[in-house]
C-alpha cells in the first residue's frame, strides 16, 4: 500500500458496525496520487496525498 511521501499518511484499520450491529473489518485508504515534483531542484516522481497537494507542501514540476 502507498503511502504519503510528505505526511507519511497511510491505510488505516477499524471495525465497521451495521444498523443491526454486526461487526467487519474495514480499512480507510488515503487520497494518494502519483505526482511530479521538484526535489533538490531535480524532478522526481512521488506518491503524495491530495491534502498535501492542496495545502501547497510539494511544489509541482
Amino acid at each position: 500500500m502507498a503511502k504519503c511521501s510528505v505526511c507519511g499518511k497511510g491505510a488505516y484499520f477499524g471495525i465497521k458496525v451495521s444498523h443491526s450491529h454486526r461487526r467487519s473489518n474495514k480499512m480507510w485508504k488515503p487520497n494518494i496520487k502519483s505526482v511530479r515534483c521538484k526535489v533538490n531542484g531535480a524532478n522526481k516522481r512521488l506518491y503524495v496525498c491530495t491534502s498535501c497537494l492542496r495545502s501547497g507542501k510539494v511544489e509541482r514540476a
